[in-house]
């Protein structure tokens, strides 16, 4: 089966699936009067409101059931009492709480009803054969209501225990442990802002239903696509990586916008809980489930980041903010996607086939993609292998030692002698072959993808930290919601760059994306210029490698946006670019870029110095690429508002530049012993631990190194795709 038809058998079976399931929606683009009209009445299930006591279930039910022209059901009131003949209070004093929900479950269990609103106990989802038999006639809404919201509401009702509550229990305690009961039976969650009215939330949960209604609201689109391009969806856009006419893929009608009520709620929730929260808006949860979701994002951020905040925001100086991206196992920024990613890409995935994810590295994507790959379940590394390509003299020692270490199993690394470039754009020759593609696919039962950042799956979990960091300025009330930050990112590829505009897009007030080169300054010339000149320009070696890029595959993705979408504008830019290896916008598109995003470049030395000069100052220890954004920053921000300043790696994986820039004598040549070095300079709680357990770890490893030619790294994929899959069992 050649590639182009097992794209299209593909996107028929996900396209089957997804109308056999529910239609998908993206909540911003319907009115409630519109919703009334089109949203189908389910003749055949119903709406379950699901939802704590206080959180105003009957109140919406009765406003969605008014609007939809759709009987409306309470529990409590139509069920319950009416079975039991006597209130709901009085059963529960007369049995107690554990004898109350085995007789509701009882009562439940005996109760049928199709085509209807219906209000849940609050105390429903604690019995699974309750559930089981509700969830059976229709859709799971979970009213997720503020915490705060609801104890006032039960105050005010004069409520002040409810079922399942022991003595001793505050009702702040027993609604957090009710909290996971909800979790685990929601079809989708209508997230409430702080303060939200009951009408607020009959609203939500009115869009919530539209979202259902509308297969084509959150589709995605090719970068370079036409009017005739066949749109995708999520999971179709995490396996296939890189679209087939070249492009990246974008969503088709841009991110969601939530509102600042929305935002408020989640600057109170941890980590992890704020990555569900603002993903599931994201990911439509026919293709991804919220329940599987959340499990997912709980998995990638709970034991696996030294840090509790997981990206913590830490004041420098003045008006400047760091915000730590480097607390995951590889000690890079690129840990927050991919230990997520691969679960996604696993999901995602038909049973059809084996996977081989290919990634190019300048360095930190290599050895967190091959981490997050490594840990996937064994039933999921038995059909998906994962293979990176990397530099041999463009990573640091530390880098390098990091991804020589995997060798065997479903994760190998292999260094080339030539330059990142060089190794991206042999991945993307790759996946443009159809004579290879059909090769891997009728001999192996083999597909390509990527997990490097034109993946959307690697992009998108970047979108949170960015909002992260806002919510972390209002939460310790450094700004009130509405005022604006500038965001500084070291950036080669524009990913990191290309995530903050996400966030933006998403509501969160960034005014300024600020983006720092060091001397491959392709992208600083470009946002100045308006010209992507990569004639005659060869890429040099520097001390903050991860950056180390000459041609930027995530600008694609910016400029489509920029332009409002104009596919026929980006096909004609990036197919002159490798034609000519350049390629000039409008100076009307210079500006509008200008206004999005500001950049500048700094050379090595000033690198070295910057340093050298915060440690000085603060005793905070900088790696060379957080150096790079710290000049550039000082350079070009007006200090009118807060930087958030991305730290995109640990200073401990350029062991030796930072050392050079302390003006420590004696440098030790051993990477463990650097490592140790700095220690003795920062002290035990500025290392990362997990870096130098794995430098202890891991000795000197052997690797294969490849000559610089595209047919060699060919052949090695497919040697890849003979030993990760074709073992004898």
């Amino acid at each position: 089966m050649n590639p182009a038809t097992f794209g299209k058998l593909l996107a028929k079976v996900r396209k089957l699936r997804t109308h056999m399931l529910f239609a998908q929606f993206g909540s911003s683009y319907f009115t409630t009067a519109w919703l009334s009209n089109h949203i189908t009445k389910p003749h055949e299930r119903n709406i379950l409101l699901m939802g704590p006591p206080g959180a105003g279930k009957t109140c919406v039910g009765r406003i969605v059931g008014q609007k939809l022209g759709m009987p409306v059901i309470d529990i409590d009131d139509d069920v319950l009492e009416r079975t039991w003949g006597m209130s709901v209070a009085n059963k529960l004093s007369e049995i107690g709480g554990d004898g109350f929900i085995e007789e509701e479950c009882k009562a439940v269990c005996n109760f049928n009803a199709t085509g209807s609103v219906i209000s849940l106990t609050g105390s429903n989802p604690l019995h699974s054969d309750a559930m089981h038999h509700l969830k059976k006639s229709g859709l799971v809404l979970y009213l997720d209501v503020d915490t705060e919201d609801i104890m006032q509401r039960l105050s005010r009702m004069k409520v002040n225990r409810i079922v399942g509550q022991d003595a001793g229990v505050s009702m702040r305690e027993i609604l957090l442990y009710r909290k996971q009961f909800y979790e685990k039976w929601l079809d989708a969650r209508v997230l409430c802002g702080t303060g939200d009215s009951v009408e607020d939330v009959a609203d939500k949960v009115l869009r919530t239903l539209g979202r259902y209604e509308d297969s084509e609201s959150e589709m995605f689109i090719s970068t370079r696509s036409q009017r005739s391009s066949d749109p995708k969806f999520f999971s179709d856009v995490v396996i296939e990586g890189l679209a087939p006419d070249g492009g990246l893929y974008v969503p088709k009608k841009g991110f969601p916008k939530l509102e600042p009520s929305e935002w408020l709620r989640i600057s109170t929730m941890p980590y992890a809980m704020r990555a569900v929260a603002i993903l599931e808006n994201c990911i439509h949860p026919m293709d991804v489930s919220p329940v599987d979701l959340s499990k997912m994002v709980h998995r990638a951020y709970g034991q696996n980041f030294a840090n509790q905040s997981v990206a913590p925001l830490k004041h420098l100086t003045d008006h400047q903010h760091i915000l730590e991206l480097f607390h995951g196992p590889t000690a890079s920024f690129k840990d927050l996607a991919l230990q997520l990613m691969p679960q996604l890409f696993a999901h995602c995935l038909p049973q059809m086939c084996n996977y081989l994810i290919l990634a190019a590295t300048s360095g930190d994507t290599g050895s967190a993609v091959l981490n997050g790959f490594r840990n996937l379940k064994d039933s999921d590394r038995e059909r998906i292998g994962v293979l990176v390509f990397f530099p041999e003299k463009g990573v640091s020692e530390i880098q390098k030692l990091q991804m020589t270490g995997f060798q065997e199993g479903n994760a190998k690394s292999i260094s080339v002698l030539s330059d990142f470039d060089f190794c991206q754009r042999s991945i993307k020759q790759m996946f443009g072959d159809s004579n290879l593609m059909g090769h891997l696919a009728v001999e192996y039962a083999t597909v390509l993808s990527t997990a490097n950042s034109i993946n959307w799956a690697r992009l998108l979990p970047q979108v949170v930290y960015h909002c992260s960091a806002y919510l972390d300025l209002l939460r310790n009330r450094t700004l009130a919601f509405g005022d604006p930050i500038d965001v500084c990112i070291p950036t080669g590829n524009f990913g990191n760059a290309m995530s903050a505009l996400y966030a933006k897009q998403m509501g969160i007030p960034i005014r300024k994306v600020i983006c720092a080169s060091n001397h491959n300054c392709i992208i600083s010339d470009f946002i100045a210029s308006g010209e992507y000149d990569l004639r005659d320009r060869k890429l040099l070696v520097s001390n903050s490698p991860a950056i180390d890029i000459l041609k930027s595959s995530n600008l694609e993705r910016f400029i489509h946006h920029v332009s409002n979408g104009d596919g026929t504008l980006v096909q004609n830019l990036f197919l002159n670019q490798e034609r000519e290896r350049f390629f000039k916008v409008s100076e009307t598109l210079r500006q509008k870029i200008n206004l999005e995003v500001q950049a500048g470049w700094c050379s090595e030395d000033d690198c070295l110095k910057a340093i050298h000069e915060v440690h000085t100052k603060t005793g905070y220890i900088m790696d060379t690429h957080t150096a790079v954004g710290k000049v550039v920053a000082d350079r070009i921000h007006d200090k009118t508002c807060p930087l958030v300043l991305c730290s995109t790696a640990h200073h401990g994986k350029f062991a030796l530049a930072v050392l050079k820039a302390l003006q420590c004598q004696n440098i030790p040549q051993d990477p463990v012993e650097q490592l140790d070095k700095l220690c003795t300079i920062g002290g035990r709680e500025q290392m990362h631990e997990a870096l130098l357990k794995c430098m202890r770890d891991s000795g000197s490893h052997s690797h294969k190194i490849c000559q610089a030619d595209f047919n060699t790294l060919a052949d090695e994929v497919e040697n890849m795709i003979q030993d990760s899959f074709l073992r004898v069992q």
